[in-house]
């Protein structure tokens, strides 16, 4: 009998890449979404796929699953700051709320649940790279917070469930994750470097542009969470790139990438905005034997080409998504 998993927040970017791998690795697997940042076209794909089923429900209201259910991976959240600075309180919801529905649901059905934290936690670090014993540096009541203190809730209650009733609990703290289905306005460097640059305009740096990031492809994000999953380890664990690089520098390996001849323009740095940003996975490397296999010019080149294929009109639009059906309490 093949084993069910559940998957919130399966039309996000990363949520559609791990519902790829479960259903191609033929898991049943129900994708789950209210779509208020996924895309259906993300799935697509999948709706003829005789194990994947769908349903379109919102995780802070009972979630129920018919039958067994062995696991559940929690990745339903807003992910960029152009999302939860527009929806702060479904932010807070989601990784309050939501996540408690799921942790319900998983001691009813006697799963394992793996939760999507993030780098987030650390907020603002002071200590360089970031280890799992690091408590972070965090703005509670900044604009960023809304997001941060969500999944630091999140970590908060999923290990009470582990510790009061037992619950087999994963934790992944990701950082910075692309690859192909990002969307080109969601806040973020990656898709905001390569749209500006394929729409003939200026790349925006915010502040000096010496703050520094690490990404990681997402092809090995999703088998850092799978090994993960399947690990027995129920506290949280760096899942990202440890290679570190300057948004200055980026922004000019973007220019190279796409061969174009825009200029770098500077803005202000938003507020709480991380200067450093950079994992330690040394316990990912010892626990889970894994590490990324992507090197950064060729999961850049990938993602290049994805954006590159899109249409032109999306390309062009601003696409501004339309939170109003979401706000109303």
């Amino acid at each position: 009998m093949s084993k069910k998993i559940l998957i919130t927040g399966a039309a996000g970017f990363l949520g559609s890449h791990l519902c790829d791998r479960f259903v191609s690795d033929g898991f049943e697997v129900i994708g789950m979404d209210n779509f208020i940042t996924g895309r259906e076209s993300n799935i697509e794909h999948l709706k003829d796929k005789p194990n994947f089923k769908f349903i379109e429900h919102d995780v802070t209201e009972f979630v129920k699953i018919e039958g067994e259910l062995h696991y559940i991976l929690h990745f339903a959240s807003p992910a960029s700051p152009i999302d939860y600075l527009k929806i702060p309180i479904q932010t807070l919801k989601v990784g309050s709320l939501g996540t408690h529905n799921l942790l319900g649901l998983a001691k009813a059905k006697n799963a394992r649940i793996l939760i999507a934290s993030t780098s987030e936690v650390y907020g603002d670090p002071l200590v360089h790279p970031q280890t799992e014993a690091y408590y972070g540096n965090v703005n509670t009541i900044g604009p960023r917070g809304v997001y941060d203190e969500a999944k630091r809730f999140q970590e908060s209650i999923t290990m009470a469930y582990h510790r009061f009733h037992g619950l087999e609990t994963r934790i992944a703290r990701i950082f910075n994750t692309y690859g192909p289905r990002m969307r080109l306005n969601d806040g973020r460097v990656i898709p905001a470097f390569m749209g500006q640059a394929l729409r003939g305009e200026d790349l925006t740096v915010f502040g000096d542009g010496l703050q520094t990031r690490s990404f990681c492809f997402v092809d090995d994000q999703v088998e850092g969470i799978y090994r993960l999953l399947f690990s027995d380890y129920s506290y949280p664990v760096n899942i990202g790139n440890p290679e570190e690089i300057t948004i200055l520098d980026f922004a000019k390996e973007i220019i190279n990438l796409t061969h174009t001849n825009q200029k770098i323009i500077f803005k202000d740095l938003p507020d709480n905005d991380p200067l450093q940003r950079q994992p330690d996975i040394s316990l990912a490397k010892k626990l889970l034997d894994w590490e990324p296999l992507t090197t950064r010019s060729e999961g850049m080149q990938i993602t290049f080409d994805y954006f590159k294929g899109l249409p032109k009109e999306r390309l062009y639009k601003k696409e501004h998504k339309d939170f109003s059906e979401h706000i109303k309490r």
